[in-house]
Parts: structure tokens; C-alpha cells; sequence
């Protein structure tokens, strides 16, 4: 198989639209689709194909990469999209589909004949757009290099961590990851919010941690979006935040383990998103400390 794939991306909101970019950056065709089209026509101008449906997006296809909301919605559009889909086609699941989505997902690519890869990527907006994720993945050894040219033109690294897709291993990863990213969200926006309610300068906790164990770059990330009014364009949106939080403590409920800190940040984030902060980056669940319609400023 040549390096030089035609590659379907189904998804273009922040992350499927950067995938994209960088795969054509890489010298693949790209055929994009995304349910509201105005998403995805920006990338007609970087050289994609942009599609009307799914169907006509796979078409001839040797990769097909979905990066959708979760695990129903990226089975619906797959449905959509099997009347053109090629037995043997490698398909890459790269959203956080959530571990009970997963065997339904897998069902329907053996129903198609396709090589399933469970393929969620770990990053942000800039990352993405920078070609540089990780790719968690998990699928068949004699197939990998099927995906191998896409993943290393989405990502700065690809980790294994099975040969069946469908066992979930690569989902699971992606979820303990995201339970620290979004602990570590919910206390950055604590922190300021304490510190504007006790009259503290947050310089002044900065200078005390720093250097230390308690530094933390993710911290003085997130933070100087809070303090410098950044939340948009979103580098992860609140409300994408809320449904990768409600998935991580359904897993651990499933699984026997009360994950108290992930369902306070779930809580967290969907206030912040009743306030009006949906669309703006996770780190907005700052103004969840407050009273809704106070929308104060760090």
C-alpha cells in the first residue's frame, strides 16, 4: 500500500477539522464531511473534498477516520455512510466514544467487513492543529499499516495498547487520561475563584509553587485563559468536557468505583454550560463558582 491515502474524515469540529488539515499536509486526499456542512467547507480551500453525506464521503476510501461527538452518534453516521463503505477498509474511531459503545461500534465493522481500530487521541485545539497528538490506539497487528501514515500525520506519537479494538483497551486508557485532565480543570478554576474570594493576588500562589512538586504547566495554561478572558475559540469545549466526564464516571460505576472528583467536575461543567459557557473552552468552569448570571471576571 502506497503512503499516499485517500482518507475519509467524518467529524470536522475543532479536532476533525485539524486532523484533516494535517493529513493533507501530509500529501493525502482528504474527503471531509461533517452533519452541518458550513463546518467543513472551510477545508475545500486546504485542497479536501468536501462531501454532502457520509456515503459519498468513504467512497473508495483505504481509511475511513471518524472523530465524532460519541459512541451513538458515530454509529449512526457509519450506518449512513455503509451503503459505500469497501470490505477491508480500515476504519479509526478517534473520538471518545465511551467503553459501552465500543462492541456496537465493533459489531458494525464486522457486519461491513471493515479492520477496526479503537483510536482516540489525546490533545486540545493547538496540538491538534499543530499535527502533534497522541493516538491511543488498539487493532490488529497486520493491519497497522494501514492507519500508520495517518496517525503520524495527526500525532507526535501513537501509543499500542492491544490487537482487538473492540476489547476497549485503547478507550480505557483515553478515559483515566481524561479523568486527570479534568480534575486538574475543576481545581485550576477553584483556585482562582478562592483566590478572587479571599483578596489573593494569583501571582502570588504562582510565585509560591513555582519550581516546585505543585507546579504544573496545565495549571498556568489554563489559568492565563481564565485571567486573560481566552475562552474562546475553545481549545476543548465545556460542553464536549461535560459528556467525556458523564462517560468516565458511568465506566467506573460499571466497574465498582465511585469517582467522586470526576462527578463534581461533571456538576461543575454543566453549570458553567447553563450559564452560557457551552461553547467556550472547559476552563470556563471557573464561573461555575459562582452564582449563574454573576459572570464575574478573574
Amino acid at each position: 500500500m502506497t503512503d499516499k491515502l485517500t482518507v475519509s474524515v467524518l467529524g470536522t469540529g475543532i479536532m476533525g477539522a485539524a486532523m484533516a488539515r494535517n493529513l493533507l499536509r501530509a500529501g493525502h486526499t482528504v474527503r471531509a464531511w461533517n452533519r452541518t456542512r458550513a463546518k467543513a467547507e472551510p477545508l475545500a480551500a486546504d485542497g479536501a473534498q468536501v462531501a454532502g453525506t457520509p456515503a459519498e464521503a468513504v467512497e473508495g476510501a483505504d481509511v475511513v477516520l471518524t472523530m465524532l461527538h460519541d459512541g451513538p452518534v458515530t454509529l449512526d453516521v457509519m450506518r449512513e455512510a455503509a451503503p459505500a463503505l469497501r470490505s477491508g477498509t480500515a476504519w479509526a474511531q478517534a473520538g471518545t466514544a465511551g467503553v459501552e459503545a465500543l462492541g456496537d461500534l465493533a459489531a458494525f465493522a464486522r457486519e461491513h467487513g471493515l479492520v477496526f481500530f479503537d483510536a482516540p487521541v489525546l490533545g486540545t485545539r493547538e496540538p491538534a492543529e499543530a499535527g502533534r497528538l497522541l493516538v491511543i490506539a488498539a487493532g490488529p497487528g497486520g493491519h497497522r499499516s494501514a492507519v500508520s501514515p495517518v496517525f503520524d500525520a495527526v500525532g507526535a506519537r501513537t501509543v499500542w495498547t492491544g490487537e482487538d479494538g473492540a476489547a476497549g483497551t485503547a478507550t480505557r486508557l483515553k478515559l483515566v487520561a481524561n479523568s486527570w485532565v479534568l480534575a486538574a480543570t475543576a481545581a485550576t478554576g477553584e483556585v482562582l475563584a478562592l483566590a478572587k474570594a479571599l483578596g489573593v493576588d494569583p501571582q502570588g500562589f504562582f510565585d509560591a509553587i513555582e519550581g516546585g512538586p505543585l507546579d504544573m504547566g496545565y495549571l498556568r495554561a489554563k489559568s492565563k485563559l481564565i485571567l486573560e478572558d481566552r475562552l474562546t475559540p475553545a481549545q476543548f469545549a465545556v460542553a464536549t468536557a461535560v459528556k467525556d466526564a458523564r462517560l468516565i464516571v458511568r465506566a467506573g460505576e460499571e466497574h465498582g468505583v465511585r469517582l467522586d472528583v470526576a462527578a463534581a467536575s461533571a456538576a461543575r461543567l454543566e453549570r458553567a454550560a447553563a450559564q452560557g459557557h457551552a461553547d467556550e473552552d472547559m476552563a470556563a468552569a471557573y464561573f461555575a463558582s459562582f452564582d449563574t448570571g454573576d459572570r464575574p471576571q478573574a
